[in-house]
């Protein structure tokens, strides 16, 4: 339950994917400032604290979720999601706030025969994007991490 965030001096693409692949949950590189570093660090603390066992409903702007009873709500009306929409949130919920790679969706959702399949990311984020968020071009939930993979943001 401990965040982990990776201080590097590489910068390259392949390093952070495979970090993050292999649990961290955020990646610094060098030159770094302090200050950016702690911010980040109180961040990924904050974050492991939202997401303790227990807390169900995830609060999207007008759309809200309830991973117990698996029922999303936006503006007042049930939103139906599919069942891979709904695992796919359940998977990003897990790691509220933290970058969850292209990897480990697709093995956790679709299962690891489709790990390198990310054309299924793209489809299944923009149908979550146009049900749940109330700009899906300028989304506030459901952000892409360009080259890694997609971050979840609740409201407090």
């Amino acid at each position: 339950t401990m965040p982990i965030i990776v201080l590097a001096a590489r910068a390259a693409e392949r390093a952070k994917i495979d970090a993050l692949d292999a649990g961290a949950d955020d990646y610094v590189t060098k030159p770094f400032a302090v200050g950016e570093l702690l911010a980040r660090v109180r961040v990924a603390l904050r974050h492991a604290a939202r997401a303790a066992p227990g807390n169900s409903i995830l609060n999207l702007g007008e759309a809200t979720i309830d991973l117990e009873a698996r029922k999303a709500m936006r503006a007042g009306r049930e939103v139906h999601l599919t069942p891979i929409e709904f695992r796919l949130v359940a998977c990003l919920a897990k790691h509220l706030g933290m970058v969850v790679t292209h990897r480990q969706l697709l093995s956790e959702v679709w299962g690891p025969t489709h790990a390198a399949d990310t054309h299924y990311l793209r489809i299944y984020a923009k149908q979550l994007r146009d049900k749940l968020e109330s700009d899906p071009v300028q989304p506030r939930h459901f952000i892409t991490e360009t080259g890694v993979g997609y971050r979840l943001m609740v409201d407090n």
